[in-house]
């Protein structure tokens, strides 16, 4: 794992640092139902929960936490995963940034991390999740965002898929999360070498068990390696 046993961060508060307080619990009320619901963080920018058919609240399902990139908004990569979700019965929260990106892209860790948490136990109150399998997942400042929270969440993130990122800023990690990064070789934003090969190399040397996908295209969502994505969440 990545070392950072020389540094003191006792005297830093664990949120300044990017750490949730979420745990996971029974649910305390009646499920929601199938399809997108709003959960009521936000007028504007609220966060969505995509419910596919047949879920049992009491049966521990997966989760996937889905984070948009810079400009987007919760519901905007819902389409390319709502299918695998009716297909194969995992849940589908999709947070919204309050500002254009993501606060850790920004400034730091902060009001996204904070409703982050909020969204994710409003989940937990109306399903049971999987501990074995509640995913991080993100494209392009998304991935960025989902990589780095995902590596100082590992307690509660079992997997993080990272798609077309950028950086990884990471001070205080925890758990052994497996990792599955993918990125295209004609990438116009962030050059393959250092954000796909780069990474995946760092990640390996810090003993993360990595899987790397590089395919043949430039700084979008492709439809091949989201099925790909999802078996590695759920396989």
């Amino acid at each position: 794992m990545m070392d950072f046993t020389n540094l003191d961060l006792s005297f830093l508060d664990p949120v300044l640092l990017g750490r949730l307080a979420f745990t996971h619990k029974a649910p305390t009320k009646p499920p929601l139902p199938p399809g997108r619901n709003s959960l009521g963080l936000s007028e504007k920018r609220d966060a969505i929960l995509y419910v596919p058919e047949g879920i049992d609240p009491a049966t521990p399902t997966p989760l996937l936490v889905l984070f948009h990139g810079a400009g987007g908004g919760a519901g905007i990569m819902l389409p390319n995963y709502e299918p695998h979700a009716d297909a194969r019965k995992f849940l589908i929260l999709a947070p919204q940034s309050i500002y254009p990106t993501w606060d850790l892209v920004i400034a730091g860790n902060g009001p996204d991390r904070e409703r982050l948490d909020t969204a994710l136990t409003i989940v937990a109150d109306h399903f049971t999740l999987d501990p074995a399998h509640l995913a991080f997942a993100g494209w392009s400042d998304g991935c960025s965002y989902a990589l780095s929270i995902g590596l100082t969440n590992g307690r509660i993130v079992s997997h993080i898929i990272a798609m077309s990122g950028g950086f990884l800023a990471v001070t205080a990690p925890e758990g052994e999360p497996k990792i599955f990064i993918s990125h295209g070789r004609h990438d116009e934003q962030l050059p393959v070498e250092v954000a796909g090969r780069g990474k995946a190399e760092q990640l390996k040397q810090a003993d993360y068990d990595v899987t790397y996908v590089e395919h043949d295209g430039p700084h979008k969502i492709r439809a091949d390696v989201v099925e790909q994505a999802v078996g590695f969440f759920l396989d």
